[in-house]
């Protein structure tokens, strides 16, 4: 038995530095301080030593919760045809990597001192024939196992058994409170019901529960009881996506939010945060730390070298990586620019050489048109998936930004 449950991570890969935990701990407190949150020691009290084999040594915050954070499509299969999937998830992809080609990947990811844990998402991971035996191997190269999730093939044995693989944190997506829209936009009737029966088994097997929603004009009407519901079901973390018009969300492009809906979601949730112990963060809303920043008058001198220290803005490429199913390197699921294939080249190569990875490291010299002018490209950086999919340029300005409009 390990120090979390089942799973008996190395201590190094998680505390050592000792000064990461404080990292840690010094964004949490300094996010309190800006959104004035009421429940920060229930969050402290029930999630926060789950968290840190999830958040595995990284320390900040960005658009996609924190950087230091491998993302991994491992299959394209999935059992539900939800109407937003960036991935356009249904079969399996001919060329996806096999079970040996795998393997080899983990290893060579793991040989990155920054990536401590590894996500696995599609598709559906759980239909992958294989994959409790790549949970078994990057375990034991001494990740933390996260999987994003459905939730609807998750029972209580299943649960168990991901725990038992090393599973610390399951991000489960579920788009409404109103089981007649989350079940319209997963495209099948039973996906709610299906979806509540894994967040409670998947609690109960002592897995960090993580809630993903994707705002869009379908569900933004719910989002406050959905926020309440992600709360009560004992959600450490929400990630608050936004509709990007990729892959099947490319189909519904009308139902993503302008520039006064993103301002009105980053603006609800930064109320709606003072009053539950879920961390709430945004996913291709960048501005919410500037945001805040503004909000509380505190913009310069020490307070913009502290947010710089914490806050990452959009993490494309800059501690974010998307790995698909046939090895293809991105700097995010909404950027769909390919930095080259793991099959042709080692991954630790492509993450600290490729031309695209360099740019979006260097941003301060790279973005285009306000972007590129503004004084926070530090903490924000513009939302790099929408500026790809809305101008076909992913160093352009963000469309949506509203700080500077």
């Amino acid at each position: 038995m390990g120090l979390f449950g089942n799973c008996p991570i190395p201590l190094k890969r998680i505390f050592w530095p000792p000064s990461l935990v404080m990292k840690q701990l010094g964004s949490v407190l300094y996010f309190k301080h800006l959104v004035k949150w009421d429940h920060f020691g229930s969050w402290l009290f029930r999630h926060s030593i789950k968290s840190l084999p999830v958040a595995a040594g990284a320390y900040g915050m960005g658009c996609i919760g924190f950087p230091a954070h491998p993302a991994w499509e491992v299959t394209g299969a999935c059992n539900l045809r939800c109407i937003h999937c960036h991935a356009t998830s249904g079969k399996p992809a001919p060329d996806e990597l096999t079970t040996d080609e795998a393997k080899r990947f983990i290893d060579e990811l793991a040989r990155a001192d920054e990536f401590r844990m590894l996500v696995y998402t599609g598709g559906e991971p759980l239909v992958r024939p294989d994959i409790f035996e790549l949970f078994e191997h990057s375990r034991k190269a001494g990740f933390a196992n996260v999987i994003a999730t459905n939730a609807t093939l998750i029972d209580d044995a299943m649960a168990r058994r991901l725990a038992n693989a090393g599973v610390v944190g399951a991000a489960v997506s579920l788009d409404s409170s109103v089981p007649e829209i989350h079940n319209r936009i997963r495209a099948n009737p039973n996906a709610f019901d299906l979806a509540m029966r894994g967040i409670k088994a998947i609690a109960k097997a002592g897995i960090l529960l993580q809630i993903n929603v994707t705002a869009m004009e379908y569900n933004f009407d719910t989002l406050t009881d959905l926020i309440e519901l992600a709360d009560a079901k004992g959600s450490g973390i929400m990630l608050m996506y936004q509709l990007v018009p990729v892959g099947r969300g490319s189909n519904i492009e009308s139902a993503t939010l302008d520039i006064t809906e993103n301002e009105r979601l980053l603006t609800y949730l930064k109320d709606a945060q003072k009053n539950v112990s879920t961390i709430v963060e945004p996913v291709a809303g960048p501005q919410y730390w500037p945001f805040l920043m503004e909000q509380s008058g505190k913009t310069d001198g020490i307070w913009m070298k502290m947010a710089e220290k914490v806050f990452h803005g959009c993490a494309a490429g800059r501690g974010f990586v998307y790995i698909k199913a046939n090895g293809d390197v991105w700097p995010c699921p909404f950027v769909e620019v390919n930095a080259g294939n793991v099959r042709e080249r080692s991954f630790d190569k492509i993450w600290r050489e490729s031309e695209v990875f360099v740019n979006l490291r260097n941003r301060e010299h790279t973005l285009k048109g306000r972007c590129g002018d503004c004084k926070y490209h530090g903490i924000c950086g513009g939302c790099r998936g929408r500026a790809m999919a809305l101008t076909g340029d992913y160093l352009a300005e963000d469309p949506s930004c509203f700080i500077r409009k």
